[in-house]
């Protein structure tokens, strides 16, 4: 499948889409099978106990797939989360987190994929998410 976006046009979309999340959030790798995310783990990321919270994993799943969408179907804000189901696995380092996404199904309305997403350092994942992405028609 052709990509409609390379990784520079995903990181100023987000700069200009989502400023409030674009910081946290460094694209990686952006090719046929996929893509891979960077979430820069901060303190605001941590919960009790020096772990990545749950939300900041939610959210780098979130954004992975969101732009793996978008790397597929072109700069359209108004594509949205229908579905998330995450199995957390093993506890996260209180390190950088990568989200490594792929699209299994495009259709016109719906994509589906999942993201594995991984602490850095460790070699196996510490959480599984199964995302629905709604795509808008075009207008």
């Amino acid at each position: 499948m052709d990509l409609k976006m390379n990784i520079a046009e995903m990181e100023d979309f987000l700069v200009r889409e989502f400023p409030q999340v674009a910081e946290d959030f460094r694209i990686e790798r952006s090719d046929a099978d996929g893509i891979g995310v960077r979430l820069r783990v901060a303190d605001r990321h941590l919960r009790p106990g020096g772990t990545v919270s749950g939300p900041s994993m939610f959210a780098l799943a979130d954004v992975a797939m969101y732009l793996a969408v978008l790397a597929r179907i072109g700069p359209r804000a108004l594509a949205v989360t229908t579905n998330c189901n995450i199995d957390f696995m093993r506890r996260p380092a209180a390190t950088d987190m990568l989200g490594e996404a792929r699209v299994l199904k495009l259709g016109r309305q719906l994509a589906v994929g999942d993201v594995l997403l991984y602490s850095e350092g460790m070699a196996p994942p510490v959480a599984r998410a199964s995302l629905t992405y709604s795509i808008p028609p075009r207008g």
